[in-house]
């Protein structure tokens, strides 16, 4: 069947090719590495208050600006570097989106010596596995215990723009939650509330009561 002629999720409903590629080749897919990791969070982040397109269409900016999403390069970035970020019209121009970018690259480093990687923390909270909801169209959540549990962390590691809507988006895009919609082509065979389901459900409630 041709790409144009698929069924996707309801948001990926367009003409725009950097949204069907996003959908098609990015969004739900496991990521394990450090540095898309990074620039996830921070483009999730940058979002807050403006759409997923506006984004989207300045994420080569964003890769010029922030080193390629370097976290070591970017958690050095000085005051005269993070001045000239709000000059540049390639990334969204607002100061505390900016200054955020940098201070949780130095939170980020922080989990890695701590944790190895920040892979192997993100992922531990999903107990190593893809939780696959297969959502009905319309039905798709903001938010949910998952992202609650790892928001309330990274707010206590010295994250910003962390929220638990702005994190449960950062899950979906890197694939520790896959919410691709039932009528989309992409949807896995799985179904919800199965054994694997049920017991990640249970680890994330129980991990955030002891938080």
């Amino acid at each position: 069947m041709p790409k144009a002629a698929r069924r996707r999720c309801w948001w990926a409903e367009t003409a725009d090719a950097d949204y069907l590629r996003y959908h098609d080749e990015e969004w739900g897919r496991p990521v394990h590495d450090d540095r898309r990791l990074f620039e996830m969070l921070t483009l999730e982040g940058a979002q807050a208050g403006l759409s997923w397109s506006t984004i989207l269409h300045k994420r080569a900016g964003y890769r010029r600006a922030f080193a390629n999403f370097n976290v070591r390069r970017v958690a050095s970035f000085d005051a005269r570097r993070r001045a000239a970020l709000l000059r540049d019209s390639a990334i969204v121009r607002n100061r505390l989106k900016i200054e955020s970018t940098v201070s949780n690259a130095r939170a980020f480093l922080a989990v890695q010596r701590e944790f190895g990687s920040f892979d192997r923390y993100l992922w531990s909270f999903a107990g190593g596995r893809p939780q696959v909801n297969r959502p009905r169209r319309g039905a798709v959540p903001a938010r949910t215990a998952l992202s609650d549990a790892l928001s309330k962390d990274l707010v206590r590691r010295g994250f910003r723009f962390v929220g638990s809507t702005i994190i449960y988006a950062f899950l979906q895009a890197v694939g520790v939650v896959n919410d691709h919609t039932r009528d989309c082509y992409l949807c896995p065979r799985v179904r919800p509330g199965g054994a694997g389901y049920g017991r990640l459900t249970a680890r994330v409630r129980a991990r955030a009561q002891t938080q």
